[in-house]
């Protein structure tokens, strides 16, 4: 029985060398064929008949055949199973949505000036923006900062 070749272990060589075997055996092959004309052609035909009408390749064909089959029926039968379970999670899932849009819709409105329609207060104690129109992060309280860093703005 031959072995499979593990592509991980191949270098650059040996992956040029096989595909160099590779074009100059159907080169070989296409002049070959070419020169040998019609009659080698249907002698090539007439030997692969002959070798899948053979008892044995059809024994082994049928066992493949019937393994098929025998596999397909499993995965037919465990395929409602699965897609119940499935439908069953979205289900879940989907019943969650208007529960987390609702909660959004809260986080936001606490978020926006009653201005632009939200729920903060207007005096700017919520606001991320300092009436001086600079960022307020929330660790930094009221006092002016950028990116993180606070600063003391040079226009009084």
């Amino acid at each position: 029985m031959v072995n499979a070749i593990d592509a991980t272990h191949w270098k650059k060589g040996d992956q040029m060398r096989y595909k160099a075997i590779f074009i100059a055996g159907v080169a070989i092959g296409f002049v070959a064929g070419a020169r040998a004309g019609r009659g080698a052609y249907d002698k090539m035909v007439a030997y692969g008949q002959q070798v899948a009408g053979h008892p044995k390749v059809q024994q082994a064909a049928n066992a493949a055949q019937s393994k098929a089959t025998e596999l397909a029926k499993t995965a037919a039968a465990k395929a409602p199973d699965y897609a119940k379970s499935a439908a069953k999670t979205a289900q879940a899932q989907v019943s969650q949505v208007p529960k987390y849009a609702s909660s959004a819709k809260q986080a936001a409105a606490s978020k926006l000036p009653a201005r632009f329609g939200g729920t903060a207060s207007s005096d700017g104690a919520s606001d991320d923006v300092a009436p001086d129109g600079n960022l307020v992060y929330p660790v930094d309280g009221n006092s002016p900062s950028v990116n993180g860093i606070r600063y003391t703005p040079d226009t009084p």
